[in-house]
């Protein structure tokens, strides 16, 4: 059994699969796979979701597609009505939004509030010596880390203090990894409600 995640962009593509599998498969009795679809940027999600939705769902032989995720960071789009304006407004207008667009009850929308780099925010260790101290501040509410200055500037400028460059692709991908998702799971609370959504339809799923 598998879900199939439908993300942004190439950080995510290389690098969450690995990140969500390891809190899920520690929950579960048999290990979920994760397929990622890299959509190519939040302009062409919207426009593409629901073609792709059709094709993962709706065809012959995907029965073991547990559900279709969506995740967009909320930092980068600029659909929202001009009457949104804080997170909770824009990711409810955004998901309600896009699941009626997709109309399948077997999707299910999300966002990474500000952008998936919150996540990783939430665990100052991960990084390189010299770029923990300006991190540390944020790790209890990562998520806090908003529209004005979203998580991956903060992460650039803590690089450029050790003269470093914070290359997203690349750093990301090694951050994710070396991450224990708990960390973000307990101080992310739009993170945790992606993850229990999933976990509660994996276990459903589960034989």
């Amino acid at each position: 059994m598998k879900f199939v995640l439908f993300v942004e962009g190439a950080t995510e593509h290389k690098a969450l699969a690995g990140f969500l599998k390891k809190w899920l498969d520690s929950r579960l009795k048999q290990p979920v796979g994760i397929r990622l679809v890299d959509l190519a940027g939040w302009s062409k999600f919207r426009t593409r979701i629901q073609r792709k939705i059709v094709a993962e769902l709706e065809v012959a032989g995907r029965e073991d597609v547990i559900a279709a995720i969506g995740l967009l960071d909320l930092y980068g789009p600029n659909f929202y009505p001009d009457h949104t304006h804080s997170p909770k407004e824009r990711c409810e207008w955004a998901v309600n939004q896009i699941e009626r667009e997709v109309g399948n009850k077997r999707f299910k929308m999300f966002f990474a509030v500000h952008e998936t780099e919150a996540w990783l925010l939430s665990q100052p260790e991960i990084f390189p010596s010299g770029v923990r101290d300006q991190i540390e501040k944020h790790k209890a509410k990562p998520e806090a880390v908003n529209f004005n200055k979203p998580p991956a500037t903060h992460i650039k400028e803590a690089y450029h203090a050790i003269n470093r460059t914070y290359k997203k692709t690349i750093d990301g991908y090694e951050l994710f990894s070396r991450a224990d998702p708990e960390f973000a799971y307990e101080s992310c609370p739009y993170l945790k409600r992606m993850l229990d959504t999933m976990l509660d339809l994996a276990k459903n799923a589960e034989p």
